[in-house]
């Protein structure tokens, strides 16, 4: 199986909508989601990259910006990544850590300092992901999800004095999506 990774294209928005319903059935706003980012200032284009197997769109991952609230007040953009979606078919054969692994590298490469997630302790730390607030940072999770779900990696653009809660942009809000 040949997975490529590459930014998305306004052609492909129907597949990956498609892909991102099917990983996510019980959850469908998870695909409105992902277009309201891209209708949004927290859109980042080269951080929507899509995993095709012979040919076709097999996932999708977007890191997309958030906020870093300090104690005192101040405001750091950092990345969210959200949402990773793989279809059904090849879940278990690579895509998903392909992506995960294209979109931090790509990151690091636009001198992001971090990327935050809500995720599962149990898959995300091989990337390097730990829990988050090992850093200092706070994230809000629902109450299903355990206090490790909120993770983050720092990348070599990291400073140690990033710290504080972190703050969804409204397109979480706005798609009923609970971050």
């Amino acid at each position: 199986m040949r997975i490529v990774v590459e930014p998305e294209q306004p052609a492909d928005h129907a597949a990956i909508r498609a892909v991102v319903l099917a990983a996510f059935v019980d959850q469908p706003a998870v695909a409105d989601l992902v277009d309201l980012i891209r209708a949004s200032a927290d859109y980042v284009p080269e951080l929507a990259l899509l995993a095709r197997v012979d040919g076709a769109v097999a996932g999708f991952v977007m890191l997309s910006h958030a906020e870093l609230v300090s104690e005192s007040g101040s405001r750091r953009r950092v990345l969210t990544l959200s949402p990773l979606a793989v279809a059904p078919a090849v879940q278990g054969r690579g895509v998903g850590s392909a992506l995960v692994r294209a979109g931090l590298a790509e990151a690091e490469r636009l001198g992001e300092p971090l990327v935050t997630l809500e995720g599962s302790p149990r898959y995300y730390p091989r990337f390097g992901f730990r829990d988050s607030r090992e850093l200092g940072i706070s994230i809000a999770l629902p109450d299903w999800a355990p206090p490790e779900a909120g993770m983050a990696i720092a990348l070599p653009a990291y400073d140690a004095q990033l710290r504080g809660r972190l703050v969804y942009p409204p397109a979480f809000a706005a798609s009923g999506v609970s971050p």
